[in-house]
């Protein structure tokens, strides 16, 4: 009907010669009583405050992809495919993060979505900030029904710095029970975080109110641990809270809560909220009151002497902070992936659970942790949610047809509130990822003062956990000098020596000196970090270099070049040059960039190396080592130092080499991409000239100085087993640092040797 009305009223301006713009331009709803109104667009009402929440919706999808859900009014609901374009498509992935729009859906592809159909005929240019700045019929106003809803196909790349939305993917109302929190009671339990045990409040108007506990039971206190970030419940007990809180005026705004126990929010619960004029808000009870027991790496703090089991078969690889990351595992002693087909909130609540956090803030598809390079070991995980694991959950078998590593499964968990961000801050930086670190300290007297942390031996490992406590990411570079920042007040050294593993979650956590000792004490010479929503997560293909082993005898007058770069082991300057040759172990290195940012060399173009032998530059002094290990751990092939030109030799289906070196070209490794460096290529090598025969371990390792920041360092290192009987060699087990079981590592570290090139 709206087409037709349309070309009424082209045939009517035909005859007049007035009206043609009155279809073409009107901005206003037609005052005219039909049974439905034009088509013509109206401007969206200007847009609220509060940013305008997405979401994509739907099954089957991957994470780009789904049926368009808005948030309005308290209310998700969906968009009409009338008149829906690339150009709005555009505009809403920007929105969620995406760089662009690669295509729209109609039809309800996506399934159909439940609800209002908030926008109708929506007209966008392509560059607006949002659709509600969009033209269109206007909030709330359509003709369409649920089998018209639209959806969009994002491009599978994340706005630079881009922060994902926290929206629970849950239908809840949020008008109703937003924030939840427990109030400790005793004095004790007041000054200690995390804060496990106390009364339950809700966020209600400008203050917080109490949950009548009448019919309260073991199923609500999970769901509020849950998401407090705790993975069970511990018995309370109510004499000792009646007593005081009878005294305390109580202002009741739930007066009964039946969960299930699976929720991820009190809000999935069924609610009934308390009515104002009622005469006895909790007739018979009290409030609320609940223990949570908290997980290993939260105990510190609690007193609690029994500590809770969390599962070895599963973990989390690639998170910037805690209990969030890829989810990993553990069948035959070798870690694998979970594919992203089904993956919901429910599955990953009980991931998170079992590794010792709360239930699951948000399930992640689409590798949107970076991708694993193992075996695929799940699909379709159907978990109802009380599972103690997921080996415990209704899986699909996996075919190499069903996934791949671009739907690698993550999650973000609830972890519990420890207020490590307070006692940190950085300053002076250009934006508010980067600056110079002050930590906050206490003089004997309790007095409080902000100060700098020396910036002597600081690294990308400290610069992480800094990172990690601000909220912020993960390191991009830890700076040693901070004199091109604005300096402020605080001048004073209180933290030297610091030196950290890289998984704490502060700096109190790492180690440092107890007196502070600093050689160069001025401000310009303070630590400081530049933080980043992304990395890069470089790995070693191992089966590669399992499959190109070999040996060659080189002439030395071959090796002039290799010697420039000091790719030859010591005793080759005392050889007699050009005769006699080197013996080179040789191999190919193909290393693959699974992360989420491109590698790039820490050095500017302006710094790189021009090596006129090999012609091209080195844009890193060290890149990688290669090592021959012998049983006891030692060195006696001396570690290769490679100092590497960076490509893209080539990439995943769909994936564009964005790095050559030719020409001085850029320098790096896109995501999805790989470097290759063959086994015929100068110094891809080890040079065994005076090694013995008998049984190593070959070892090599990316990124061995961690000068570039990368998501991961635990799969950096690669290793095989190896046999030299003087005249051949062979390699077994080759594997990343982090693929196997602790049990079948340390097997692998007491290989008494092969026999033979027969692999039983």
């Amino acid at each position: 009907m709206d087409k037709s009305r349309c070309k009424q009223q082209l045939a009517f301006s035909l005859l007049l010669g007035l009206w043609l713009p009155y279809c073409l331009t009107q901005t206003t709803p037609s005052n005219t009583a039909t049974s439905k109104p034009t088509t013509t667009p109206t401007p969206s009402p200007s847009p609220r405050p509060e940013r305008l929440k997405v979401r994509l919706s739907g099954y089957p999808r991957k994470h780009n992809e789904g049926r368009i859900e808005l948030f309005y009014k308290g209310e998700w609901g969906t968009i009409c495919d009338d008149d829906f374009t690339i150009a709005n498509a555009h505009v809403l992935c920007h929105h969620l993060g995406f760089v662009s729009a690669t295509g729209w859906t109609h039809s309800a592809k996506y399934g159909k979505g439940q609800g209002k159909i908030w926008l109708d005929n929506v007209q966008c240019h392509g560059g607006e900030k949002s659709i509600e700045f969009c033209k269109s019929r206007g909030w709330g106003n359509s003709d369409c029904t649920h089998d018209e809803d639209a959806g969009v196909v994002c491009k599978d790349e994340r706005i630079p710095g881009f922060v994902d939305s926290n929206v629970i993917e849950a239908q809840v109302d949020e008008n109703k029970v937003e924030e939840v929190r427990l109030r400790p009671v005793v004095g004790v339990a007041k000054k200690k975080l995390p804060i496990t045990e106390g009364v339950v409040e809700v966020k209600y108007k400008d203050g917080w109110a109490q949950i009548c506990d009448v019919g309260w039971t073991a199923k609500n206190t999970r769901v509020v641990c849950g998401m407090l970030g705790f993975p069970h419940e511990r018995k309370v007990n109510k004499n000792f809270y009646r007593l005081y809180l009878e005294r305390q005026k109580n202002n009741f705004h739930l007066h009964s809560v039946a969960c299930t126990g699976t929720e991820v929010h009190l809000a999935a619960c069924p609610l009934e909220f308390n009515k104002p004029n009622a005469t006895s808000s909790c007739a018979g009870g009290m409030p609320a009151v609940i223990s949570c027991m908290p997980g290993p790496l939260f105990m510190q703090n609690s007193g609690l002497k029994k500590k809770l089991k969390i599962s070895t078969n599963v973990r989390l690889k690639g998170g910037a902070k805690v209990g969030e990351g890829r989810v990993e595992v553990l069948k035959d002693n070798v870690w694998g992936t979970v594919c992203d087909d089904r993956w919901n909130l429910l599955s990953a609540s009980v991931v998170c659970r079992e590794l010792g956090f709360g239930s699951a803030k948000e399930a992640l598809t689409g590798a949107r942790m970076g991708q694993g390079m193992g075996p695929i070991y799940m699909n379709e995980v159907k978990c109802l949610g009380q599972e103690r694991s997921i080996w415990d959950c209704p899986v699909k078998n996996i075919t190499s047809e069903n996934c791949q590593h671009s739907e690698d499964a993550a999650v973000r968990c609830n972890v519990p509130y420890m207020g490590l961000e307070t006692s940190i801050r950085i300053t002076g930086g250009r934006t508010r990822y980067e600056g110079r670190v002050e930590v906050l300290t206490s003089d004997p007297n309790g007095t409080q003062s902000w100060g700098l942390i020396c910036g002597e031996n600081w690294s990308t490992k400290e610069a992480m956990v800094a990172c990690r406590q601000l909220g912020l990411g993960y390191a991009n570079q830890g700076l040693q000098e901070t004199w091109y920042w604005d300096s402020s007040n605080v001048t004073d050294m209180v933290m030297s020596g610091v030196k950290c593993m890289g998984n704490e979650m502060a700096l109190s956590q790492c180690q440092y000196h107890k007196t502070v000792s600093c050689q160069r004490a001025a401000a310009k010479f303070a630590a400081g970090v530049i933080c980043s929503e992304t990395a890069s997560d470089l790995v070693l293909n191992a089966s590669l270099v399992e499959q190109t082993v070999y040996i060659e005898d080189r002439p030395l007058h071959m090796l002039y070049c290799a010697a420039e770069e000091d790719c030859l082991s010591k005793s080759a300057a005392k050889a007699n040059w050009p005769y006699g040759h080197r013996r080179l172990l040789r191999f190919s290195s193909q290393i693959h960039n699974i992360g989420r940012a491109d590698f790039k060399p820490k050095a500017g173009r302006h710094s790189w190396v021009w090596h006129a032998c090999h012609g091209h530059y080195h844009s890193m002094d060290i890149f990688t080592h290669y090592d021959l290990l012998n049983a006891n751990g030692t060195k006696v092939a001396e570690g290769h130092k490679a100092s590497f030109c960076l490509e893209d030799t080539d990439c995943q289906e769909g994936i564009s080499k964005r790095y050559e070196c030719a020409n001085f070209g850029d320098q790096g490794i896109t995501v999805g991409c790989w470097d290759l460096y063959r086994h015929d290529i100068d110094c891809q090598w080890i040079d065994i000239t005076d090694i013995k025969p008998g049984n190593y371990i070959m070892q090599v390792v990316i990124n061995p100085n961690y000068e570039v920041a990368e998501s991961d360092f635990t799969n950096n290192a690669m290793k095989c087993n190896c046999k030299y009987d003087g005249h051949r060699i062979w390699f077994h087990n080759c594997h990343i640092g982090d693929a196997l079981s602790e049990e079948a590592e340390r097997r692998f570290e007491k290989y008494p040797g092969q026999l033979n090139n027969k692999i039983s």
